[in-house]
C-alpha cells in the first residue's frame, strides 16, 4: 500500500476544492429527505433514508477524492474523464456497497448516540440541586456541552462503521496499488482478514476520528 511519503504530502489537499463542493449537494440531499419524512417514519428510519439518498452524490465524490490523494490521477478533471472512458458511469459507483454499508450505520449511530447524550446531560443536569426548574434555558446545551456531545456521537459511529470505511477505500484506491486487484467485497474483506488481521480493518482511525469528530460536533 502506498504511503505519503510515496505520493508526496500535497496530496492530502489534491482536489481539494472541487471533491469538497460535492458536500454542499450531499448535505442538501441528506437533510432534505431527513426532514421530509421524519414526521412519517421516525428520526431512525429518516436518517438512514437520508444517507441513502446522499450516495447518489457521495460515493462519486469518495471515488474521485481516494484516487486523487492516492496520486492514481494528477487532477479532478482527468480523474472524471479517465474514470468515464475507462469504465463508464458505473466507475464512479465503484465501492457502493461498503461505502452505503458504512453511510447509513454511522449516520444511525452518530444521530442516535447524540440524542442519547443530550438527554443524559439534561437529564443529570435537572436532577442536580443546583438545577432550577423555572429556567427556561433549562433544556438548552451550552456551545462546550454541544461540542463534547458531537464529537463523541461521531466516535461512536466511527467505531461502528471503521472496517466498512478501511473496506470500501481499499477497493476504491487499489488501482494506486501494486498488488492483485480485489475481485469483490468480500473477496476484499476475507483478503484483509487472512493477510493482515483483524486490526487491519481500525487502520487509519486515529485519522478519520481526527477529522470527523470536530467536523460533526460543529455540525450538531
Amino acid at each position: 500500500h502506498r504511503t505519503l511519503a510515496d505520493v508526496g504530502a500535497k496530496a492530502l489537499i489534491r482536489g481539494c476544492t472541487t471533491t469538497s463542493s460535492f458536500a454542499l449537494f450531499i448535505g442538501a440531499i441528506q437533510f432534505g429527505i431527513f426532514g421530509a419524512t421524519k414526521q412519517y417514519c421516525g428520526p431512525v428510519v429518516a436518517s438512514a433514508l437520508g444517507a441513502a439518498g446522499s450516495c447518489i452524490v457521495s460515493v462519486p465524490q469518495e471515488v474521485i477524492k481516494q484516487r486523487l490523494v492516492t496520486g492514481v490521477y494528477a487532477s479532478f478533471r482527468q480523474a472524471v474523464k479517465t474514470i468515464y472512458a475507462q469504465e463508464g458511469l458505473l466507475g464512479f459507483y465503484s465501492a457502493w456497497r461498503p461505502t452505503m454499508a458504512r453511510n447509513i450505520p454511522f449516520v444511525i449511530a452518530t444521530f442516535t448516540a447524540n440524542d442519547v447524550l443530550k438527554q443524559k446531560v439534561l437529564k443529570a443536569r435537572d436532577s442536580s440541586d443546583n438545577a432550577d426548574a423555572s429556567d427556561s434555558s433549562s433544556n438548552e446545551l451550552s456551545v462546550k456541552q454541544n461540542l463534547l456531545i458531537g464529537v463523541s456521537s461521531a466516535l461512536i459511529g466511527a467505531i461502528i462503521t471503521h472496517p466498512a470505511d478501511v473496506v470500501k477505500t481499499r477497493l476504491m484506491t487499489q488501482a494506486a496499488s501494486k498488488a492483485l486487484p480485489y475481485t469483490s467485497t468480500m473477496d476484499c474483506i476475507q483478503t484483509i482478514w487472512k493477510t493482515e488481521g483483524v486490526a487491519a480493518f481500525y487502520s487509519g482511525f486515529v485519522q478519520r476520528s481526527a477529522y470527523m469528530g470536530p467536523l460533526w460536533s460543529i455540525q450538531f
